[in-house]
């Protein structure tokens, strides 16, 4: 363990030693105080089973998890913690001008904070069932009202705390599974569409090997290996766009025209908005990982054709179209996933996807809200 995560481990020690600490001397400083006759041995006793029980509750345990008792199956740090917070109203009945308000309170809000509604509800109906008995039997019932409403306060504050962190809780885990199943739905992308048309081309060589035709085998060959280094050039794409640091829209985009033509030695326009507009990470990779996969399937479908990419906002929606003119001569068959994927993808987000023939160009026309 690094000296950091000692000190991180070491403050809760710290901080909740000290407010034991801090009782047991401002009950010392209260009247009545500690003493061996009479009320101050009441007062004692009382005092240091409090603070006993308070460090049993909320003093870090070498155990994990808590032990439980062996026939009610609670949790031994909420009996302990009930026993405090009962034991600390009779404190109060003896020395009300004590510390023993501030430590029923405190008592009360770290049950509700720390634990399920089942074991922190009783904790709050054994404090307000001693209250009210203790005000009847003292005739000071209106002082333990207020106490007792003082109570309730505390703890439906500390249980909406506990209920808004619970909330946050499952949000976060509810990110972490979409960002994994985004994960999985970009890697199956790649692989579906780069490895099914691999084994197309290499089932045709063996073919064509069969039939002693090994110039056009050969040629197979070449374009299956053209495939696996394009599917590992877009899984690098796809690590890189699930990264928190992703580059803007717009450069992502002018890497992909600049890569287009270094591969192809056509050109590729890109048109982009006069403003720069950043969206949301999930929405800004969609649109990446479209353009990626149309621009990829034009160097595959329509070889030495150009491509043209146009990213424009219009109506609360952000558009994002691939068009190119189609080849006279065909170029390297897939499975049909990518198109499958990029509308999923764009469904996902509440988006469309078109893609199609239209007058001798072919198109790819994304819509998501912005």
């Amino acid at each position: 363990m690094t000296r950091q995560h000692r000190e991180s481990a070491l403050a809760p020690v710290v901080l909740r030693t000290g407010v034991i600490a801090l009782f047991l001397l401002a009950q010392a400083r209260s009247g009545p105080g500690f003493g061996l006759t009479g009320e101050g041995l009441v007062v004692t006793v009382l005092a240091v089973a409090v603070a006993g029980l308070l460090a049993v509750a909320i003093l870090p345990s070498a155990a994990a998890p808590s032990p439980r008792l062996p026939l009610l199956g609670v949790p031994v740090k909420v009996v302990a913690l009930g026993l405090a917070v009962l034991l600390t109203v009779c404190l109060d009945a003896v020395a009300a001008d004590g510390p023993a308000v501030a430590v029923l309170l405190f008592g009360v809000g770290t049950a509700a904070v720390r634990y399920p509604f089942a074991h922190s509800l009783p904790i709050g109906l054994l404090a307000l069932g001693g209250l009210l008995v203790s005000g009847a039997v003292a005739g000071a019932l209106d002082r333990d009202l207020s106490l007792a409403f003082s109570v309730c306060m505390v703890f439906m504050i500390a249980y909406t705390i506990r209920e808004r962190r619970a909330a946050r809780s499952a949000q976060e885990r509810e990110a972490v599974l979409a960002e994994r199943a985004r994960i999985a739905r970009e890697i199956h992308d790649i692989l579906a569409h780069s490895l099914s048309a691999q084994v197309v081309h290499l089932e045709g060589a063996r073919m064509l090997l069969r039939a002693d035709r090994a110039a056009e085998a050969l040629e197979r060959v070449e374009r299956a290996g053209d495939l696996a280094r394009n599917g590992l050039d877009e899984a690098r794409r796809a690590v890189s766009a699930l990264r928190e640091n992703q580059p803007p829209l717009p450069e992502a985009l002018r890497r992909l025209a600049e890569e287009f033509h270094a591969a192809t030695g056509q050109e590729c326009v890109l048109l982009l908005p006069s403003q720069e507009r950043r969206l949301p990470p999930e929405t800004e990779l969609a649109v990446i990982r479209t353009a990626q996969e149309a621009v990829t399937n034009v160097r595959r479908h329509a070889p030495g054709s150009p491509a043209t990419v146009r990213l424009g906002f219009h109506g609360g929606f952000c558009e994002l179209e691939v068009t190119n003119p189609v080849a006279d001569r065909p170029g390297t068959p897939g499975g049909g996933y990518g198109i499958v994927g990029m509308r999923e993808r764009a469904e996902l987000l509440g988006g469309t996807l078109e893609s199609g023939e239209r007058d001798e160009i072919f198109l790819v026309r994304l819509r998501v809200p912005a």
